[in-house]
């Protein structure tokens, strides 16, 4: 029997990823899974002090090619931190690979080596502030709950502060468990690079469950759903303790300056685990009468477009837009000019084909609807409806659960947000309770 298991028999909880099983187990089930559980134990030691990276043997990129973070249109080499691997941050945290990055942030599997296990560690750069996203978080800790939708949400671990070598600037890092690939890294290794009807089931019962906590027992919208911030759980832990050997004995391409090193990403395998919904740093702490711009581009549920003010639902118009890019071959609404540009009109024009004409007590919320729609709620502007719907967009599914999963949809992807079904409604609807009890 495989260790983590017989762990669960005998302790009915998890395997601990940040804790060394108490050693008379670890006796108790070496004789049986000498091979395994040696391996186990040899790697929870190991990471108890510090590894010594190759200072050779890589590839060096030519400076004159544009590397991960680089390639960024604002991006500002002061306002990042100079992260190298084999550094060691706050004192314990060991740097061992690059997960990923953005325009606010790189992201890098560490060994704690107090706790003997690996964690993820977000720095952000010198600009960025992380008040709210702190906020966040701390408020999630003051709740006590059995929910079990705060198991699909990632948590905090720690925060603290590093100073940038100038000695000018400090960088917030976050530092959180650490989990496998994201969606949008998951669909190009699919089948036809999208999910099945039941992956996707699967994976949105986790997000709604998510959302179900934050919006009932946190009271908080989250903002920012997509599939780069849904990720896989880890199963197996081996794959970290991989991903670092394989830093190790075969470095990762990097682009060596003279204040920095600009490293490529090592992807990590799948995992395999359960999907967990991330990210909190555009979340907002209450769930009504909110304003502002929010949301990626083209998953912007039409309150935002139009400057109204906005509530939870907006993460509800997000789950959907979600649901949509896994498991079609497109985006549902691309937004996007002849020019390529970002546009509100061609955006509301899309959603209108979809959705049908506003309700007018929905345009009377905004001023700004009056550009768009005249008096009788008539689409006015120059950019034409397209000719297409929901059901001629869908080509995947046939018969009764096309239907059941365009009427799915449609409970999320409405105009007016109050029409919009609940996280809690939508875990029980028919489509993505489908083959649950087989």
């Amino acid at each position: 029997m495989d260790p983590r298991r017989q762990f669960y028999l005998l302790y009915k909880k998890p395997y601990p990823l940040c804790r060394v099983p108490h050693f008379a187990f670890n006796r108790r089930i070496l004789a049986s899974h000498t091979g395994s559980t040696q391996r186990y134990i040899a790697n929870v030691r190991s990471l108890s002090k510090p590894r010594v990276f190759p200072r050779l043997g890589w590839d060096d990129i030519d400076h004159s090619i544009l590397v991960e973070e680089e390639a960024i249109p604002t991006y500002k080499p002061e306002r990042f931190y100079p992260v190298y691997i084999g550094e060691v941050l706050n004192h314990r945290y060991q740097v061992v690979g690059k997960l990923g990055y953005g325009s606010t942030a790189t992201v890098w599997l560490c060994r704690d080596l107090l706790n003997h296990c690996y964690v993820a560690l977000k720095v952000y750069i010198a600009s960025t502030s992380t008040t709210q996203e702190i906020a966040v978080y701390d408020h999630l800790k003051t709740i006590q709950s059995n929910h079990a939708g705060q198991s699909c949400l990632r948590p905090l671990i720690e925060i603290f502060q590093v100073s940038n070598p100038d000695g000018h600037r400090n960088h917030t890092c976050l530092v959180h468990p650490p989990l496998g690939i994201s969606l949008d890294q998951l669909l190009p290794l699919l089948p036809d690079k999208v999910m099945s009807s039941a992956m996707v089931r699967t994976t949105m019962r986790n997000v709604l469950a998510a959302l179900d906590f934050l919006q009932t027992e946190a009271r908080v919208i989250h903002t920012d759903i997509q599939p780069n911030n849904i990720l896989l759980g880890i199963k197996d832990n081996t794959i970290l303790s991989q991903f670092e050997d394989a830093e190790f004995e075969a470095p990762i391409p990097r682009k060596t300056l003279e204040d920095r090193t600009i490293y490529l990403s090592r992807p990590l395998p799948i995992s395999y685990g359960t999907p967990i919904l991330c990210d909190l740093g555009e979340a907002r702490l209450g769930t009504d009468n909110q304003t502002g711009d929010i949301m990626p581009d083209i998953y912007r549920a039409p309150e935002i477009i139009l400057n109204m003010s906005w509530d939870y639902k907006v993460d509800i118009w997000n789950v959907g837009m979600v649901i949509w890019d896994l498991f079609q071959h497109s985006h549902l609404f691309r937004a996007r000019n002849p020019q390529g540009k970002l546009d509100d009109e061609q955006h509301l024009a899309e959603i209108q084909a979809v959705l049908g004409s506003p309700p007018p007590q929905f345009l009377a919320r905004s001023e700004r609807s009056k550009r768009f729609w005249d008096e009788n709620g008539q689409w006015k502007s120059q950019v034409p409806i397209p000719n297409s719907n929901l059901e001629s967009r869908e080509e995947r599914l046939e018969g009764d659960e096309k239907e059941d999963f365009l009427r799915f949809l449609r409970r999320m992807l409405r105009w007016l947000p109050e029409e919009r079904a609940t996280a809690k409604e939508l875990l029980f609807d028919p489509w993505l309770m489908r083959g649950l009890f087989k």
